[in-house]
């Protein structure tokens, strides 16, 4: 679980392919990948852009061991003058990444490879494993973070996630994207987030009775003293025991704090109020109202027209498998080609029956356009990179696709940023990631950069990734060449 070498992470046609390369091209020739997604996860407005640490991690530790050497010559199908080549290979490209909790749009380049073909062919898999599964949990945690309204909302999906990596990193991105905290302590120590938790079923059923078991938790923890209501009776038994308990730390002089009851089952809106009443009326007016229970964005949005009076939420098996979008879908496309002689990049394209699956070719870079006056998000404009721009300008976007829908920006109505930033210089990492509490609080940032319409759960207002006109030009003269082929 810690630094590993994961240079055999890979699919097997990444290393026939490096071969092929090796034998039959240029095997340092420069090209350029993007990574991109072609559609929000949940149908939703937006995506979370994260897994660039444990992608940089990778990038770092990428070398071949002699047992990993000697497990290929086993497939029988590498030859020796490969074999020894890789037992020098090292990453000596460039990448360009968006930064972890961006808020992010399909079909713009969140990761940009500039390297040998060798090198950019072979980060493919780790690449798109790293940054597809931490994006999608990031932003299926951005969905019931909005759901909960600035409730709290705790992870502890580890023992529901797809083993260890799965549940330690959704952890991570859950927390990246707004969560308070996770019950996976191990999550905890290695990035420094906050660990949280109560009591099990079990701790209550192992005791003579659920007031002695509440009775002795409190007096463990009388400064996290969250009660789970639900093992026997949740309004003839378990409310009253709480209350009880509370009233007993009060009296012995015990300042509350972080305290509360926890539903487990049920239901939810109906035991929330009347908890709610039975609290209020012994003067406990404060206690959190904590609930789980296979709890998701949908749920939780019913929860509150009801008028649940819950006001903490934790959720695991929905959050840490994303279990409604179980995947993120990212690819990783070839986009250009150094010609030594000119300098200068050739664009590359795909094609394909579905318009979707038409890449955008070059050498580019994202510009975010926000409104002046209100901060939020317009468009963003994938553009080549060299291409210049000034703010003073007007500005005119246009649908690549549906060309006749335009909008006109006057100058100094828009400011533009670039999303694109260098993590890899010649090898180098030239990017230090911040602590996950600090992306935590950039990603709460992101998401008030973009308009309501677009935060919504069902249908939301898409937001416009638009192309350049250089762009778009380029683009469509690729098309029309093959075309006349």
């Amino acid at each position: 679980m810690g630094e590993r070498n994961l240079t055999l992470l890979t699919d097997l046609y990444e290393l026939t392919m490096m071969q092929g390369y090796f034998k039959e091209k240029d095997a340092n020739e420069t090209v350029i990948f993007d990574a991109f997604y072609r559609c929000n996860p949940q149908e939703g407005g937006y995506a979370i852009c994260a897994g660039l640490d444990q992608l940089i991690d990778y990038i770092k530790n990428l070398h071949f061991e002699e047992e990993d050497i000697s497990y290929l010559r086993s497939v029988g199908m590498f030859d020796e003058d490969f074999l020894d080549y890789l037992r020098e290979f090292r990453f000596t490209g460039d990448i360009y990444a968006i930064p972890e909790g961006t808020v992010i749009f399909p079909r713009e380049p969140l990761v940009k490879v500039i390297a040998p073909i060798m090198q950019a062919q072979l980060i493919e898999t780790a690449l798109l494993t790293l940054i597809n599964h931490q994006s999608l949990i990031a932003t299926k945690a951005s969905r019931v973070i909005y759901a909960a309204k600035g409730d709290g909302v705790m992870e502890f999906g580890l023992r529901r996630a797809q083993g260890p990596d799965a549940g330690i990193y959704g952890a991570r991105a859950a927390v990246i994207a707004g969560c308070i905290g996770t019950s996976n302590v191990l999550c905890g120590q290695m990035f420094d987030i906050p660990v949280k938790g109560t009591h099990a079923h079990s701790w209550i059923m192992s005791f003579p009775d659920e007031l002695t078991a509440f009775r002795t938790y409190a007096k463990l923890y009388p400064d996290a003293c969250t009660l789970l209501v639900d093992t026997y009776d949740t309004l003839n038994s378990g409310i009253p025991n709480a209350i009880r308990v509370f009233t007993e730390m009060r009296e012995s002089g015990i300042q509350l704090k972080n305290y509360g009851i926890r539903l487990d089952s049920g239901d939810l809106a109906y035991l929330s109020k009347m908890a709610k009443k039975m609290l209020d009326e012994a003067g406990f007016c404060d206690a959190v109202i904590s609930a789980s229970n296979d709890l998701d964005e949908t749920l939780i949005t019913s929860l509150k027209m009801q008028g649940a009076a819950i006001n903490s939420w934790g959720v695991g098996t929905n959050l840490i498998t994303s279990k409604d979008c179980p995947s993120f879908g990212g690819v990783y496309k070839l986009a250009a080609v150094l010609d030594r002689e000119s300098g200068r990049f050739l664009p590359k394209i795909k094609l394909s029956e579905n318009v979707e699956k038409i890449t955008n070719p070059g050498n580019k870079t994202i510009r975010r356009i926000y409104d002046k006056q209100t901060g939020k998000i317009i468009a963003d404009l994938i553009c080549l990179v060299d291409e210049e721009y000034s703010e003073h300008d007007s500005l005119l976007l246009f649908d690549p696709i549906q060309t006749w829908k335009k909008t006109h920006l006057p100058g100094d109505t828009y400011t533009m940023r670039e999303l694109l930033v260098p993590i890899f210089k010649n090898g180098v990492c030239v990017y230090e990631t911040p602590k996950v509490m600090d992306i935590r609080d950039y990603c709460a940032r992101e998401k008030e950069t973009l308009w309501e319409e677009s935060l919504r759960l069902r249908y939301p207002h898409q937001v416009h990734v638009d192309l350049s006109k250089p762009l778009w030009d380029m683009k469509n003269e690729l098309l029309d060449n093959y075309q006349h082929k």
